[in-house]
């Protein structure tokens, strides 16, 4: 599977070099474009099927993310589980409800959480947190690849290291 997954990623040009600042703040000569892999079928599909493996047997309610690129992810899982999900903001919103979050957390809920790419693991962090505020407990995080997050419970499909050597 990580061999397929990392040749539709660079088949599909997700792997990109030259100098970028990422969302960590941090710069790097390798950029992986998870949201752009997204926008087809056979990766997303590819994605939420093993995800939905590397969850087998742990015991879960729903699915939460943040967006913009967990929830591409959040949706293909929650269709191949059946499991609801949860959409977190970056921001609260100034209208409307004004709420941080889609969808509902109740206590007790147990979560997964899936992410894009982890670099330092902020995005992801920030959901583990917002969610155990509003009572849940999160049992793990998924991601498509790791860049080198440290985050407890953290399941990922890739590392950059297998992207940079297959």
């Amino acid at each position: 599977m990580r061999e397929r997954l990392a040749k539709l990623l660079k088949d599909v040009g997700a792997i990109k070099f030259g100098d970028f600042v990422l969302s960590s703040g941090q710069r790097s000569n390798v950029y992986v474009d998870v949201k752009y892999a997204c926008t087809r079928p056979e990766i997303l599909r590819l994605i939420a099927k093993e995800m939905a493996e590397k969850l087998r047997g742990l015991e879960f309610d729903k699915i939460a993310c943040i967006e913009l690129g967990g929830v591409p992810i959040a949706v293909a899982l929650s269709i191949e589980t059946g499991k609801p999900y949860v959409i977190f903001r970056k921001r609260r919103k100034e209208y409307g409800l004004g709420e941080d979050f889609i969808g509902d957390v109740r206590e007790g809920e147990r979560f997964v959480v899936v992410e894009d790419v982890t670099t330092t693991g902020r995005s992801a962090m920030s959901v583990v947190e917002r969610v155990k505020g509003l009572g849940g407990d999160v049992v793990a995080v998924l991601c498509v690849v790791d860049r080198g997050a440290r985050i407890d419970n953290l399941i990922p499909l890739l590392r950059l290291d297998d992207l940079l050597t297959s």
